[in-house]
């Protein structure tokens, strides 16, 4: 009311008052009408309150009168219960105190008398198990003390029993070692079982393990003074076998013996006698490998292959001057054979790579046994090991073979040799091979001559390296040693890479790079072939190396027919490598070795090719577009339609219209291109090729249809466009349809310039409002344009 200005707003004012004070009072009248039931609600509740009183006060006194005694009568019956029950359970203990002490006396008498006149062992030892039962507090407790003893027997039931377990256990050890001695098999048994039982079993392990170990002993030595007194030793593979021989005997003992073991000394007591094995395993393996290393001379030869210089090698990759005055002659020179034939009557410069061949393969059986001896060892480690848990499946090298002597040997004195040895023999299999090295023979670039060798067409190096390679890597499997495996596959992928490669690149680029002796001639036919030659080297090389890995490296299991997954193949890279992530780290070596030649390879095939297409190819491809396009003219009129049908290369015979004419010229001209090289390279070199000269040829046929800009017209655009299709055609004849994406451009140009109206005024919409029209365009839209502008600018 203080705001208002004028009467109107006085009167809306109190307008809005007045419906205010009409809904408080409306509110009002509400709330008094409800009075009534809220009135009898709270009468409701009264009466309620009142039973409700009434109930509490019967309740009470019922508690009261009735459930308290109850209550006092239960507890005193619990409390009787629970005396009653210490007394019984007191009772019971008592009892078995009393059948202990019973049981101990009658243990303390069954002993003394087995080992007084009787001298029952056995029994005496079943006494003194059973004793061993008995619970500590009822043997040293005062009762026992007091009534065990006898006149005849008055210690106490301890010190009786102490001393009767080492009374027998000395017995025990003089028997078993007399019998051990006399070789009495029956009476070693029978005292090996009573060491348990009177509580020694670490003795009767000990004992046990002293006796197997001399047997292993006495038979390694005679195994190996049978060769080396006379002539074995020198032959076959004598020492693998007496290596072989002597894994073979530990695993029969730990095998037939332990399940007398865990039998009577219990489950993992079998591992302490392996263990004890496993030292005279070390004595006597080192023994073999010593004799071995001796007898073979293996230090002398280490030092001779360290020392070998491999002169053709290293004079290869040296410049041409370099040799002029003497040294190994280059390969395919003319002094090379009879330099060959007098140098191998030296035997390799003192290293008869026959003998290291030899050596290499007893040391591969020898690392072969270890590693089956270790998996054998293992494998009973993990059955009998008591901390093992059900979900470990993967097996592991037990500790005391991975810090044993004769590992730590085989390291030395077998694993490094086998790493060096085969490095050099790939080294000198690759000299020789390049050195023995001969280009197959028969080969020509006429297509009417035929080839005599058949395909592939590659040098005799190829094979004879990549069949030492085959060799190297099954040889390096079959040892099962990963060691092996970290040294070799990398030192293959070395030597393959530097020297193999290495080679192959140094003749491409020396002694067969097809270069023209005169400017714009060819270069010589001789040239060309060894240079395609060596490219197919590369490929096949490539395909070789792929081959050994994936034979080793994949379809690892045998699937049935249903699907169902067979046992694992006995020569899959798990079953070779059990231990936990060797298989793994194994078939990522040869992955390795695999992608690392294929790089280097591909690589250089990929220069190789180029330069093929370079100096051999490129310089007719050019002239025969010329040839093919000289006679041809895209601006005809309406009045020399007529003439389309008229022949205009009397070479093409009657009956072939003109349109034609570039079709059959260029498929001569490409024939007479491609059917030389085609015919000596491998297949996938010739497709590498063919995607260079492709991709020269879409650069060039764009750049001729790009130079007929307003010299066509729209009769003659058809014709072009014809004629492009049948020379991409021609070249992608043979089931290369994929090479067609290469001129993509070339006919989408062509299907600018043949486009009706209707047709490219949709593309143009399309365009101009963003919508796909189906077409993935690879002309821009200034392209598509100026190729339009192409025959518009001729109407």
């Amino acid at each position: 009311m203080e705001g208002a200005a004028s009467t109107g707003q006085i009167r809306d004012t109190l307008a809005e008052l007045s419906a205010c004070e009409a809904n408080v009072t409306d509110r009002l009248d509400a709330l008094v009408s409800s009075q009534n039931n809220l009135k009898q609600t709270l009468i409701r509740l009264d009466i309620l309150r009142a039973n409700v009183g009434s109930q509490a006060v019967s309740t009470r006194s019922i508690s009261n009168g009735i459930l308290s005694t109850a209550s006092a009568t239960a507890q005193k019956i619990s409390g009787t219960v629970s005396r009653l029950d210490l007394e019984q359970a007191r009772v019971i203990g008592t009892l078995d105190v009393v059948e202990q002490v019973a049981e101990l006396k009658i243990c303390v008498l069954g002993v003394t008398g087995s080992m007084g006149t009787a001298q029952d062992w056995e029994a005496a030892a079943s006494y003194l198990n059973r004793a061993s039962k008995i619970l500590p507090e009822v043997v040293n407790g005062s009762f026992a003390e007091e009534i065990v003893p006898t006149s005849e027997i008055p210690d106490s039931p301890k010190v009786t029993l102490e001393e009767a377990a080492e009374s027998l256990r000395g017995l025990f050890l003089r028997e078993f070692e007399k019998a051990a001695e006399e070789n009495d098999g029956s009476r070693v048994t029978r005292f090996f079982k009573l060491f348990p039982l009177i509580g020694k079993p670490d003795v009767g392990l000990d004992v046990y393990g002293r006796y197997v170990c001399q047997g292993v002993a006495t038979r390694a030595r005679s195994n190996l003074n049978a060769g080396t007194a006379g002539s074995e030793s020198t032959e076959g593979f004598f020492y693998a076998n007496a290596l072989t021989k002597l894994f073979e005997h530990i695993a029969q003992i730990t095998e037939q013996h332990g399940g007398l073991v865990e039998l009577h000394y219990g489950t993992g007591r079998m591992l302490r006698v392996v263990e004890r094995l496993q030292m005279e395993a070390d004595t006597q393996g080192g023994i073999i490998i010593d004799t071995w290393s001796d007898d073979r001379s293996i230090d002398r030869r280490l030092t001779d292959i360290r020392s070998y210089a491999f002169t053709f090698l290293v004079q290869s990759f040296l410049p041409a001057q370099s040799v002029k005055g003497g040294g190994t002659p280059r390969a395919g020179s003319p002094m090379s054979k009879g330099a060959i034939r007098d140098s191998r009557s030296h035997r390799d410069e003192g290293i008869d790579t026959k003998e290291i061949d030899i050596l290499l393969n007893e040391m591969t059986v020898m690392a072969a046994r270890w590693s089956l001896y270790c998996r054998f060892i293992a494998l009973k480690y993990k059955e009998s090991s008591p901390n093992r848990s059900p979900d470990d499946e993967m097996l592991r090298l037990p500790y005391f073979i991975e810090e044993c002597g004769l590992n730590r040997k085989i390291a030395d004195r077998l694993i490094t040799p086998i790493n060096s040895m085969t490095t050099f023999l790939l080294r000198r299999a690759v000299e020789r091979a390049f050195q023995l090295d001969e280009q197959p023979l028969g080969l020509s670039l006429n297509p009417s001559k035929p080839l005599q060798p058949s395909p592939p067409y590659i040098s005799s190096a190829v094979d004879d390296v990549m069949y030492i390679v085959d060799q190297i890597v099954e040889r390096s499997l079959a040892t099962s040693q990963r060691q092996i495996i970290s040294n070799v596959i990398p030192s293959v992928a070395r030597v393959l890479d530097s020297d193999f490669i290495g080679m192959i690149q140094r003749k491409m680029r020396d002694e067969s790079y097809p270069k023209a002796a005169i400017q714009g001639a060819l270069p010589p036919e001789n040239t060309i072939i060894a240079f395609l030659v060596l490219i197919n080297d590369l490929d096949l090389a490539n395909d070789y190396v792929r081959r050994v890995v994936q034979s080793r490296t994949e379809n690892q299991h045998e699937v049935r027919s249903s699907g169902e997954e067979q046992a694992t193949s006995p020569r899959s890279l798990v079953s070779l490598y059990p231990f936990a992530g060797d298989a793994f780290y194994v078939r990522n070596a040869l992955k390795a070795l695999q992608h690392n030649f294929e790089a280097k390879a591909l690589e250089l095939i990929g220069d190789g090719v180029y330069v093929v297409f370079k100096n051999v190819v490129k310089p007719r491809l050019r002239p025969l577009l010329s040839d093919v396009f000289r006679n041809i003219d895209y601006q005809m009129n309406e009045n020399e339609v007529d003439d389309v049908e008229r022949p205009i290369d009397e070479d093409n015979g009657p009956g072939h219209p003109a349109e034609e004419a570039v079709q059959k010229q260029f498929q001569r001209g490409w024939d007479a291109l491609t059917k030389p090289i085609v015919r000596i390279f491998s297949e996938g070199n010739f497709e590498r090729l063919l995607f260079a000269i492709i991709s020269y040829l879409a650069e060039v046929l764009e750049k001729r249809i790009w130079s007929y800009y307003g010299r066509i017209n729209d009769l003659r655009a058809i014709r072009l466009e014809r004629d492009m299709g049948n020379l991409i055609s021609i070249v992608v004849r043979g089931g290369q349809y994929g090479l067609r994406n290469a001129f993509v451009r070339c006919t989408q140009i062509c299907l600018v310039m043949n486009m009706e109206e209707d047709e490219w005024a949709e593309t143009q919409a399309a365009d101009t409002k963003d919508i796909t029209s189906g077409l993935e365009w690879k002309l821009d839209a200034d392209e598509r344009f100026r190729a339009r502008a192409m025959v518009q600018s001729m109407k």
